[in-house]
């Protein structure tokens, strides 16, 4: 039994050739399908996609093949972001989904994100293992009738869906800068912009590296990497946009700019979402992460919504919004969940939303934000390659609880104290410390207390 190291937390992510390969592929697309015909012996079905990437169309090919040998039905929708596989996956009513993206990994990287039925997340502790488990050993049931394979689209469907958020007549006209990076989101883009003419919606769109081009001419897109902000931050000064917007790889995130090009941490816009929602359901529950939360909390609860505080990441978001109906969710790394979308995060739908909000508002997006951007400072997030970061979190614990407000270990370790608070955590996906300061309208403090806490980690490291 060989040991597969592409399998993480909460996906499949591996370099090529080493980790991940079209055998593996196979294996893991037989994995899942026995996985799932092992609950009960009715026929299944599982919807795959796959990115942009020179290698994803081989991979999901040799999955398809290992999920119909298992015995399961494939229904491949072709290039999609993965929020098109979540769309499919409870719009058909099907048992599962797989996309093939690596999102923004470096170029020699491929991977895969799975879903069951209702595009319920798979991961560690939900199914992953086992799958796992199943790929490893490499000695599959044989079955005596293996699937069928077909090729549908569903880009209308989507995209009928995604037009379901916003009030076409609240619409101003506004000049919209949107960098697809060459990744997945251009076609959806695209077929965007034909019903915002069909509609007679007054938004212009403003295309930056526009094509979807699986070698990343302009570098793997990550916007939450500052130097890969250049392009969209001048266009929209070139163009005088309203508002510049920014995807990685697969468009699971979308990243907002400005109308003078700079860059809008993904904390505050989710203040601007849960205010929208809040607008149009007097007293949902919002769901936020612990890293940052003073600017949420206050908003939401200011809203006449509930605030609710979940662990970092996108199998816990899902989890607590789906127990507590949750409007909306929102994580400061800009993944942006939603219950009408199977409580799925989206990157398109928070732009759409925003856009008609500036409009409603009749206010520039530096101005929704600047208020709170004033009220809570924040460091964003920072990132510390270490080794022990278990000691590094006692050493901050020992030096601050005991004169805190508030010690809380929903998530690594977070502190309050009158003025400024922080979280401190390790990285689920990566060896590193991620830390995120925040102050009661105080920016300069914000600095201090990162230098403060630097010393720490420096010192104990």
């Amino acid at each position: 039994m060989t040991e597969l190291t592409c399998f993480k937390a909460y996906d499949i992510r591996g370099q090529l050739g080493t980790e991940l390969d079209n055998d593996i592929s196979y294996r893991i697309g037989r994995a899942y399908g026995q996985f799932l015909k092992s609950e009960n012996d009715a026929d299944k079905t599982v919807v795959v996609g796959g990115d942009v990437r020179l290698t994803s169309e081989e991979l999901k090919q040799a999955l398809a093949n290992g999920l119909m040998d298992a015995g399961v039905n494939v229904v491949d929708i072709g290039v999609t972001g993965t929020e098109e596989i979540y769309f499919a996956t409870f719009h058909l009513g099907v048992d599962g989904g797989i996309e093939v993206t690596a999102s923004h990994n470096p170029m020699d990287y491929n991977g895969m994100k799975l879903v069951r039925e209702g595009s319920k997340p798979i991961s560690g502790d939900t199914g992953l293992r086992e799958i796992q488990a199943l790929a490893e050993k490499n000695e599959f049931v044989d079955v005596e009738v293996k699937g069928i394979y077909k090729k549908v689209s569903l880009l209308q469907e989507y995209v009928d869906h995604l037009m379901g958020y916003i009030t076409p007549a609240n619409i101003k006209p506004m000049k919209l800068v949107i960098n697809s990076g060459n990744g997945a989101a251009s076609h959806v883009i695209d077929e965007l912009e034909k019903r915002f003419v069909e509609l007679n919606i007054p938004l212009e769109i403003i295309k930056v590296h526009h094509e979807e081009d699986g070698n990343f001419p302009n570098g793997i897109p990550n916007p939450l990497l500052p130097e890969c902000r250049a392009d969209t931050a001048n266009a929209v000064k070139e163009h005088n946009a309203d508002m510049g917007i920014a995807f990685d790889g697969d468009f699971d995130r979308c990243f907002l700019f400005d109308e003078n090009g700079d860059f809008i941490e993904g904390y505050y816009i989710v203040g601007l979402l849960a205010e929208a929602f809040l607008q149009k359901e007097q007293g949902a529950k919002i769901i936020h992460d612990p890293r940052l939360s003073w600017n949420t909390i206050d908003v939401v609860t200011k809203a006449g919504g509930v605030p609710v505080m979940s662990k970092t990441g996108h199998a816990f978001i899902k989890e607590r919004m789906r127990k507590e109906d949750a409007i909306y969710g929102g994580e400061m790394s800009a993944h942006h969940y939603f219950r009408d979308f199977a409580y799925c995060d989206s990157g398109m739908i928070p732009w759409l939303l925003v856009a008609e909000l500036l409009s409603v508002k009749n206010m520039k997006l530096s101005e929704t934000v600047s208020e709170r951007i004033a009220a809570y400072p924040s460091s964003g997030e920072i990132n510390y390659r270490v080794t022990n970061s278990a000691a590094i979190i006692q050493a901050v614990e020992d030096k601050y609880a005991q004169s805190a407000v508030v010690v809380d270990k929903t998530d690594g370790l977070s502190i309050e104290m009158a003025d400024w608070r922080l979280n401190i955590r390790t990285s689920n996906t990566e060896p590193v410390l991620r830390l995120n300061i925040e102050t009661q309208a105080l920016p300069l403090l914000v600095a201090e207390k990162v230098a403060e806490l630097e010393s720490i980690i420096n010192t104990s490291y």
